[in-house]
């Protein structure tokens, strides 16, 4: 498909021209994208914002962390999966038609091609962070006047922490942990020749880039830790000097497996996790530059083969480069942004509930700080007529407030419920040790379904009002995380609609009590009715075009592969109906193909936040924007495994102005974005949009910065959505 230049206004431009694949047949599996190749090519779009000269440098070098600690992620859990179903000889294909076997192979192809790049943008980022007075040095580069600093910092330091392990009959080779970075070693004695295979962990526990006194002109000056390492081996191995070296890591299959008839969750994922960390080696990282002898002892200790080895010509480990973005060159960084505190709080002196009181309200992060949540819960914990309160956990920091508020109020004798998920991948260690703290507390802590992951996002206040009990309800599309809501674009529901507080209590009751909820008021739950009702309403607007009213579908998502419901889309598209996504990774849907998809088009966004609200939009009969359509938020994304294998909520908004803010103000900024869009084609390609000479381009992360959220706006209403306008530089 040859390059064109896309227009990503997806709100001011008409749907383009529909194109033929004559050489697919779109009735079959080739309708979809495979899901594994369309995250790969989020992540080159990641890696390309570490490419882009509009993006400051040490941000640039953070995008460049963030690419190398996804596809690490990737590796661990997607390729371990394959990797385990090719073993197991399942030839069962994907929803594409790819078996596990044809999919490693394209997925290796490819996954090699974006960790080259990666490699040759770190060397340009290098020499750039050289120019503006950030040096990376080599242990050859030591100065002389360094030597004394080096050799303190060495034995004080690091030195106490270092094991040096000889590798030979009576010294095994040892167990290396998922993500270890290590030095292997071929030493010789210097009194009589004698060879010495050894390895040097480095440990997690010191920075990967240790820091020298300023060089001329204040440079900050680094040295990567297995420089040092490599300059001190005579201290490490008394007698020895270095024939050869390389550096190496190692990544394990990091799934989960918990036995179905476990009697105790907590302690199944207890010994589930220590068995993560001797999971089976999936990938190593090995320098280019490796000794043949060093190489095949680690490939035959870690009994791995060849295509599982990645050569690395230059830097392993590329995910420690987050250590070099420094808070201290601030000039190299974003420009400092405080989020805001909504103005109806402000009026309202700081109390939470009474501004929920006087009318829902919808909060933007991180545009708007997520410390309204914790105060949410922190001003319930202290009210004295606050009888109860109960809160879905999935992720959440380790130093928790939201957790602190939860014992608190539980030690103030409220009732308390924690719905702790202790399946949330990576954070599961995390969960155990939030869940004993809040048993000690005194709260209620539940686990939820063995099968099922709860991963809606939901807390509710019950308070004493005069003679009856008010619900406080917040439903998020995020998690309850105080240092990822400071990247991550969710949406918080504040409200104390009474129906909205039934249907909340009904979902807590469904994954306490395995009550399956009836007769809900406003809310879908997966794996209940969710995926039913977005079919419902996508079946809804064709009903519309063939009435002969407008038929029109607005989405945004992080995902979207779950088949029945791009059938559905592709359906909807071929009876008339307009459907514009905005889904930021994976997305299994061909848009803009004759036939199939002709009204069908897609966009990701990815810029300075990472896009994570679910938000869905349908006309309703009347088109988009309109103040009749149904405007719906979500915790789930289109997805097999949110819609059949999880606890999600479906939340629609039926206030007037969080409506407008979610249809009018939100989905329009993202639509219209230019600035940080990429327009999927129908080949599966995705081009950004460039600009014209002088053109101006729309930023919707620049335009939230700088417009406060609708319902947070004090008296503001539905009428008085800003427009779509931003700052130059």
């Amino acid at each position: 498909m040859t390059s064109t230049r896309t227009d990503a206004d997806f709100l001011n431009t008409p749907f383009p021209a529909p194109v033929t694949l004559d050489e697919l047949d779109l009735s079959g599996p080739a309708r979809f994208f495979n899901r594994e190749l369309s995250w790969l090519a989020f992540n080159w779009r990641v890696l390309e914002e570490a490419e882009n000269v509009q993006v400051p440098l040490l941000e640039r070098v953070r995008f460049l962390s963030i690419s190398a600690a996804n596809l690490d992620e990737f590796y661990s859990v997607r390729v371990a999966g394959l990797r385990e179903l090719k073993r197991n000889g399942v030839t069962r294909p994907a929803a594409d038609g790819l078996s596990p076997s044809e999919q490693l192979v394209l997925i290796d192809e490819n996954a090699r091609r974006l960790m080259q790049r990666q490699q040759e943008v770190w060397e340009d980022l290098k020499a750039r962070m050289k120019e503006a007075g950030i040096a990376l040095l080599t242990r050859q580069q030591i100065e002389e006047q360094d030597q004394a600093h080096l050799a303190k910092l060495f034995l004080n330091q690091v030195f106490p922490v270092l094991t040096p392990l000889a590798i030979d009959p009576a010294h095994p080779f040892p167990f290396i942990p998922h993500g270890g970075l290590s030095l292997a070693l071929e030493l010789v004695r210097d009194k009589d020749g004698r060879r010495l295979n050894a390895l040097l962990p480095i440990p997690h526990q010191i920075n990967r880039f240790v820091p020298l006194p300023d060089g001329p002109e204040g440079t900050l000056r680094f040295l990567p830790l297995e420089e040092l390492l490599l300059a001190n081996i005579s201290s490490l191995f008394p007698g020895y000097r270095v024939k050869g070296a390389c550096a190496f890591r190692v990544l394990r299959d990091s799934d989960l497996e918990v036995e179905d008839e476990a009697e105790d969750l907590v302690r199944e994922f207890e010994t589930a996790l220590k068995r993560r960390r001797r999971g089976e080696v999936i990938r190593l990282s090995l320098s280019g530059d490796a000794p043949q002898s060093l190489r095949r002892l680690i490939m035959e200790s870690l009994d791995i083969s060849e295509d599982e080895v990645i050569r690395m010509h230059g830097m392993v480990g590329i995910s420690d480069l987050s250590e070099l973005v420094l808070d201290n060159r601030p000039d190299l960084l974003w420009p400092k942004f405080t989020p805001r505190v909504p103005e109806r709080v402000q009026d309202f002196e700081g109390d939470i509930l009474a501004a929920i009181r006087q009318k829902d309200m919808l909060l933007h992060h991180p545009y708007e700080t997520f410390d309204m949540v914790i105060r949410f819960l922190q001003q319930a914990a202290r009210d004295p007529d606050v009888l109860a309160i109960k809160q879905t956990l999935y992720r959440t920091s380790n130093d928790s407030p939201i957790v602190a508020a939860l014992c608190e109020a539980a030690e103030e004798g409220k009732s308390v419920t924690a719905l702790i998920e202790l399946k949330a991948r990576f954070d599961e260690a995390a969960n155990i040790r939030q869940s004993r703290r809040l048993e000690r507390a005194g709260a209620h802590v539940v686990y939820g379904f063995l099968d099922w992951k709860t991963h809606a996002k939901i807390s509710t206040v019950v308070r004493r009002e005069g003679d009856r009990l008010a619900t406080y309800t917040h439903f998020g599309t995020g998690n309850y995380h105080p240092i990822t809501a400071r990247v991550y674009t969710d949406l918080s529901l504040f409200t104390c609609n009474p129906a909205l507080g039934r249907d909340a209590t009904k979902v807590f009751n469904y994954v306490s009590g395995y009550a399956k909820p009836k007769d809900m008021e406003n809310l879908a739950i997966s794996p209940i009715n969710l995926k039913e009702r977005l079919l419902e309403r996508i079946d809804a607007e064709i009903e519309h075009v063939r009435a002969g009213r407008p038929g029109e579908i607005w989405a945004k998502l992080n995902a979207l592969i779950e088949s029945d419901v791009i059938d559905a889309l592709y359906r909807a598209s071929n009876e008339g109906v307009k459907i514009t996504l905005i889904v930021r990774g994976i997305c299994g849907l061909r848009p803009g193909i004759k036939g199939l998809s002709e009204n069908i088009r897609v966009k990701s966004i990815v810029g300075r936040f990472l896009e994570h609200s679910r938000i869905a939009c349908f006309g309703n009969g009347h088109g988009l924007p309109s103040k009749k359509a149904r405007v719906y938020i979500s915790s789930a994304d289109w997805m097999g495994r949110n819609l059949s294998r999880r606890v999600e909520t479906l939340v629609e908004i039926t206030n007037k102005t969080v409506h407008a803010q979610v249809m009018s103000q939100i989905m329009a900024a993202n639509l219209h974005d230019q600035a940080q869009s990429w327009v999927l084609r129908p080949d599966g390609s995705y081009v950004r949009h460039t600009a014209r000479p002088g053109e101006h381009l729309f930023s919707c992360h620049r335009f939230f910065m700088e417009n406060p959220s609708l319902s947070g706006r004090g008296s503001a209403g539905a009428r008085d959505v800003p427009e779509l306008t931003h700052t130059r530089d």
